[in-house]
């Protein structure tokens, strides 16, 4: 194993720049004390190195993983990456190191600090993939459909497959909020974009009058005398409400005072 050394990586920001960012630890024999992808703002009194991308380097390591540790380690780091984990780069160059050291074996080794935290990361990305899935919400703008997500992780590219599989005949945008990334999918082409900003007009009467009717589907086939507040919470966040049609609206409020009353019960 490296000894760890009183540097600071600096990249783009980009998942190929991290892998130079591993390939360059290795050159140099060293573990750093920290992976960033932007200068601290604040005197730093480590040495900041600046790591220039490189798609020969990040190819190089990127054709190694599965070689020498597992395939299925490649698909751990590609989605630890999109993780918002705190220090996610410096655990990836970590794992990377540890794998290239000990092998396959390195999935196996729950216990280890590391691995426990991409692990977990991991895990929190993919059930955050999985409720987008589920939560997404569609609305019509002259024939394009549109959908606003605020996710913390960046779970367009894990979710990108499912969309277009099931809409293939369909034009979308399904816009990340939070991350300025978008999936732009037309005439049977998709398309990840990033840095973007992105502003919906606003919806028409037609459209108003379709998240009115679901809304109203909504509330009529719920059965009011099994209304579990927490229970629903659990297995839809509220954080997620801002952008789903039935959450919005003028039964919002109807349904922030029935939670409430019955949080007073519970106590």
């Amino acid at each position: 194993m490296f000894d760890g050394r009183n540097v600071i990586y600096c990249y783009d920001g980009s998942f190929e720049g991290l892998l130079s960012c591993v390939f360059v630890s290795f050159e140099r024999r060293e573990l750093p004390c920290g992976v960033v992808s932007e200068e601290p703002e604040q005197l730093c009194l480590s040495e900041l190195l600046q790591v220039e991308t490189s798609p020969e380097k990040a190819e190089r390591v990127l054709r190694a993983i599965p070689k020498k540790i597992s395939p299925q380690a490649e698909k751990i780091i590609k989605k630890a990456f999109l993780s918002c984990e705190t220090g996610k780069d410096l655990l990836i160059l970590e794992y990377l190191q540890k794998g290239f050291h000990y092998g396959r074996k390195i999935l196996d080794m729950l216990a280890d600090d590391t691995v426990n935290a991409i692990n977990r990361a991991v895990l929190f990305c993919g059930n955050e993939a999985q409720k987008m899935r589920e939560f997404i919400r569609f609305s019509d703008y002259g024939g394009y459909l549109v959908s606003v997500i605020e996710p913390k992780n960046k779970v367009i590219p894990m979710i990108a497959t499912h969309f277009t599989d099931r809409l293939p005949n369909e034009n979308f945008l399904i816009f990340d909020k939070s991350h300025g990334m978008a999936l732009i999918y037309y005439d049977h082409k998709a398309e990840i974009a990033e840095n973007i900003e992105f502003e919906l007009p606003p919806a028409t009467a037609e459209e108003q009058r379709y998240r009115e009717l679901w809304r109203g589907f909504y509330n009529t086939i719920a059965i009011k005398e099994r209304y579990n507040p927490r229970c629903r919470m659990n297995f839809m966040p509220k954080r997620y409400w801002a952008h789903m049609t039935e959450m919005c609206g003028d039964d919002t409020d109807v349904l922030e005072e029935i939670a409430q009353n019955y949080q007073k019960k519970l106590r």
